[in-house]
This record gives C-alpha cells, structure tokens and sequence, in this order.
C-alpha cells in the first residue's frame, strides 16, 4: 500500500486531490514578509485578486520549505504502516529538495520498513499537471509504484510546454533572466518563448513580438511537435488573462482542430516568477 502525493507548484488543487485520492504538498510565496501556504492558508486560489497585486507593482518572493514541514506531511503515512510516493516538480527549479531529502534520511531511520519514492517531474505549472493527472489516473485505478514508474519512464519526456512570460520584470527579479534582458524585452514588447526541456530547466528559445504573434509562434511549435495531441489534455496555463487563453484555444483548434483543452490559472508560487498575463501551452509531444 502507498500514498500519493503531489505539490502545488504542479498547478493541482484540493479538487484534483479529492478526485484522485491524492495528498497536496503546499509550496509557499511571501508578500511583504508574510509567508502564505496555498490551500492551507486558504481554501481557493482567487487568481484575479493575486494577479492584481502583481499589477500593482508587487514582486512575490518564493522559499523552500523545511526538513520539518515535509516530514508533517509524509510522517502520518509512515506510520500507518504505508508506502509514500511523491510525485514533484523539476528539481531544477528550486532548493526545496534539499529539504526534502534531510527529511526523508530521517525518517528512514524512525520507518525502516517503510519507503518513501520520490518521482521527479522535471517539470512545473501546468505542464507538471498533465504529468500528475496522468499518473493520479493510474493511482485511482490501482495501479503499482514499479508500474507508474515504468509509464514515466516511458512518457513524462513527451510531453511538453511552451509559453511566455508577458513582463519579464517577474524572472528578472527572481534571477531567472538578466536585468538587461528584462528592460529590453519591456522597451520593444519582446517576448522569448520559453520551455522545459528533458533535464527540467527553463530554457528561452525564439522570441515574438507581441502577445498574438507570440502565441501564433507557440502554435506553430506545437503543431510541429505534437503527438497523439486529441487523446491527451491540452492544457492552456494562463495568469489572470483568460481573454488571451481563449484566444489562444482559438488559434490552436484553428491549426490541428478540436481539441480536449482545459484553461488552468497558474499557481501562485510560480506565478510569482512569470508575472500576469503570462500564457502557455502543454502537450502531448514527440519530445520537449
């Protein structure tokens, strides 16, 4: 017997959870120095007002949490005698695991009997979404650890994202691009189209000028890349704009017809890095 978890930066919610029989690790943000813990200090992600603060010129900060925190999590099952399997998103993007480690080493020592898997995304947002529901849907039919980690072996590289952060101020502040890079991609409304590759980093590839000839760039990527694309979700992330998501649904049914589209706001934690109006499409893909 074992449990599934997943985090919050995954773009999954209490809903999700409850669906699938899940457990939610609760990844924090910090507005002027007040730590908050999505679905813990709150219920529901009120996207709009959170991305108004943004607006407003406020720049969220974004901490790992403790040793401590992910054993109050992982401990209960422990000790019900369970199995823990975390699935998580891309190790690359945070210190968090280090965290995650020491508490698991610890709790080795009190469980021994117990193991706790950890199955890397390499992922975040939505794009770790599709990953998690694919897998929670394997859960929920009963489905074995060795046979998750086989399907992931197999698929979490097909499937990919694609998006663009609409004010580069947000990475820039979060050192995730340089300051130059940011003031200029403001100065001529530039946006770089950035992915995920297969060693789960952020990566800037082309770049559009605008935000509709940005999103018919990313619509050109996905249909050059897509695979099996109407028998997976396709996943359209956007923060706090769903004029743009729908206008983006549009563009893409327009090049590879209906699709099973779902609009998911983007978490607040990794909002906090990509800023308001930001847009994004996942997918089922050849490769990322």
């Amino acid at each position: 017997m074992f449990v599934l978890f997943a985090d919050s930066d995954c773009d999954v919610t209490p809903v999700d959870a409850e669906k699938y029989g899940f457990r939610l690790i609760s990844m924090p943000y910090s507005i002027d120095e007040k730590e908050v813990y999505p679905y813990e200090d709150f219920k529901e992600f009120k996207d709009h007002e959170f991305y108004e603060v943004l607006r407003g010129g406020v720049v969220p900060k974004t901490s790992a949490i403790s040793p401590v925190k992910y054993a109050s999590y992982f401990e209960p099952v422990l000790k019900e005698g369970k199995d823990v399997l975390y699935v998580h998103f891309s190790k690359e993007m945070s210190g968090t695991f280090n965290a995650m480690n020491l508490a698991i080493e610890d709790l080795k020592e009190k469980y021994p009997d117990r193991t706790i898997y950890t199955l890397d995304t390499k992922a975040i947002t939505v794009l770790a979404r599709n990953i998690v529901l694919e897998i929670a849907e394997l859960y929920a039919k009963g489905a074995s650890i060795d046979e998750i980690f086989k399907w992931a072996e197999k698929e979490i590289d097909h499937f990919a994202v694609y998006f663009y952060a609409d004010d580069l101020k947000f990475f820039s502040k979060s050192g995730r691009v340089s300051n130059f890079a940011a003031f200029m991609g403001g100065m001529i409304n530039l946006k770089p189209i950035i992915y995920i590759n297969d060693g789960g980093q952020m990566i800037a590839g082309s770049k559009g000028l605008g935000r509709i000839t940005t999103m018919k760039k990313i619509v050109n990527i996905v249909k050059s890349l897509e695979d099996g694309i109407k028998d997976h979700r396709v996943i359209i992330a956007h923060c706090d704009n769903m004029e743009l998501a729908t206008k983006m649904a549009e563009l893409l049914q327009e090049e590879l017809g209906e699709l099973p589209i779902e609009f998911v706001p983007v978490n607040p934690t990794a909002g906090s890095h990509c800023g308001p109006d930001s847009i994004g499409v996942s997918f089922h893909a050849k490769h990322r």
